[in-house]
């Protein structure tokens, strides 16, 4: 296995009159190894996944609303501080690409790229004949993946799910299992069952005050999935009665 471009992170610490001091993943966070090509955090909703994945993002020098390095533009200015308060443990590898995705704000990077006219002939804003705007949002995300990902760098994706339908999930994880085999990192933040079950990537849980390394099993959304399939009723019965 190639060294991961980030091999750990640190948090040095934060004030703790600041709101991230109530995010329960982060009170007693101080470092993180990651040990796979792909890591996947997971956790409730407010548990600090996503704010954890957009400040390594920033700090890797990604603009905060998505994009690669060479986008600077700002629709909402709402990134949280935490970028300044953790450090990176690069590798020496030079990562020969990268890519921060955020489902929420796809839709203004495609637009951006548009206006400043970048990639229309390296397939970020047209492939297949078709602009990325007259494309439905999981179509064009897939397309961003298979055609945008030249490979060898570091890709971070905040709920890539939110875009995607069943099956176009299992596509975007053969996508992303090629781009780690063959040297890339991956680091997802998601409340996909399909997607945490990656094969061989390390899963951190954001659901206690720190972030902890589970297996799949262990995994929330697998488990409410797994009560789901197996005994429907019960659940039912407890959401309903």
């Amino acid at each position: 296995m190639m060294e991961n471009f980030i091999s750990r992170i640190y948090l040095d610490g934060f004030d703790e009159d600041s709101y991230l001091f109530e995010i329960d993943g982060l009170k007693k966070f101080k470092e993180l190894d990651f040990t796979s090509p792909i890591t996947i955090f997971t956790g409730e909703n407010g548990s600090g996944k996503s704010t954890l994945l957009e400040a390594i993002a920033v700090n890797w020098g990604f603009n905060p609303e998505g994009g690669s390095k060479n986008f600077n533009f700002s629709t909402h200015d709402t990134h949280s501080p935490l970028y300044s308060s953790i450090r990176l443990a690069k590798s020496f590898r030079h990562a020969k690409d990268g890519f921060f995705f955020r489902a929420e704000s796809f839709y203004n990077v495609a637009s951006n790229a548009q206006d400043i006219g970048i990639g229309i002939e390296n397939g970020f804003i047209e492939w297949g004949g078709k602009p990325s705007h007259e494309q439905s949002h999981g179509e064009s995300f897939l397309n961003l993946v298979n055609n945008r990902f030249r490979g060898d760098g570091l890709y971070i994706l905040d709920e890539p799910e939110s875009a995607l339908s069943m099956q176009r999930q299992l596509s975007l994880m053969v996508s992303l299992k090629e781009l780690a085999d063959e040297g890339s990192q991956i680091i997802i933040a998601t409340h996909s069952p399909l997607l945490l079950s990656l094969p061989g990537a390390q899963i951190i849980s954001l659901d206690s005050d720190s972030p902890l390394e589970i297996d799949y099993q262990d995994s929330k959304p697998y488990q409410l999935l797994k009560l789901f399939y197996e005994d429907k009723e019960l659940l039912f019965s407890k959401l309903f009665d």
